[in-house]
């Protein structure tokens, strides 16, 4: 069962929830504004190598449109414990974590948002939960991925810092990722950092266990298009980054053509993936969500 700690001042509730393999896991809990529902929650999943800061404006955004807002902390992320059984970092996990959070906080159905891996997590759930899935926003991935991107990812997960300073961290952060924000001027910068980042005995290190790394693949990726068929059931927004090497054009196209009916949306000069406070980005997602029950 999850419990609560404390409310944290940026308004959300932090929760704990101890999974069946013995770790604690970690959520932010934003209340709808007013503090009652207007409508199904969102839980926000978020990408490889993040946690839930990423969710940060877009979860507090929501939670102004009167939905509850669940954000977790992927295992080995963030403020969840690290597996020591590296093994067990892979989406049929993360599936079953995810569900095993929605049951804890008595969430029967909800609105999936999920960026790149954390939209890996929600087409699996299509096929190993898909009664919990009412609606879905897939951030920057689909069923067929880029290698090019997968080869980026791979050339820095689980290899890069510890580093001496903040300026340090956050020049490194910069030049990782300077393809997929080319705009992005000093306090984007700064702000990516501390999102991605954390202090650990007077260095900065990213926040989440290298060995995640051991369960990532640089080669080709298996088609998922069978999970995309399964969350196709349901009402699907997808954004894309225009500058993205991990969600092609045509990977967009195999989307549409399984589902005639996709929401989509492209969010210009920004790569892979968009932080989905971009007004295009934002735009599209509270369209998205007002015609949602």
């Amino acid at each position: 069962m999850a419990h609560a700690k404390h409310l944290a001042m940026s308004g959300y509730t932090e929760r704990f929830l101890r999974v069946p393999d013995g770790l604690s896991l970690f959520a932010r809990d934003y209340a709808p504004a007013g503090g009652e529902a207007k409508g199904l929650p969102v839980i926000c999943l978020h990408g490889l190598t993040r946690n839930s800061a990423d969710f940060d404006v877009l979860a507090e955004r929501i939670a102004a449109m009167g939905r509850r807002v669940i954000v977790p902390d992927v295992r080995g992320r963030g403020r969840s414990d690290n597996d020591p059984q590296a093994e067990r970092y892979r989406p049929n996990i993360y599936v079953g974590d995810t569900v095993a959070w929605l049951d804890a906080l008595g969430v029967p159905r909800a609105i999936f948002v999920g960026t790149s891996m954390g939209g890996i997590i929600t087409m699996l759930a299509a096929v190993m939960a898909g009664n919990r899935i009412a609606a879905a926003v897939l951030n920057d991935i689909g069923p067929e991925v880029d290698t090019r991107g997968i080869a980026r990812i791979a050339s820095y997960v689980g290899k890069e810092g510890p580093f001496e300073s903040w300026d340090v961290a956050i020049a490194a952060v910069r030049e990782m990722q300077l393809s997929n924000f080319p705009n992005g001027d000093d306090a984007f910068w700064k702000g990516f950092a501390r999102c991605v980042m954390r202090e650990k005995n007077g260095r900065v290190e990213f926040a989440y266990d290298p060995a995640i790394s051991q369960g990532f693949s640089s080669g080709p990726v298996p088609s998922m298009v069978p999970l995309f068929e399964a969350l196709a059931r349901v009402p699907v927004l997808v954004v894309r980054g225009a500058l993205s090497d991990l969600l092609a054009p045509a990977g967009v196209d195999v989307m549409k053509r399984i589902k005639s009916d996709l929401d989509y949306a492209e969010v210009p000069g920004v790569g892979h993936a968009p932080t989905l406070n971009e007004p295009v980005a934002w735009g599209a997602i509270e369209k998205f969500l007002m015609k949602l029950p």
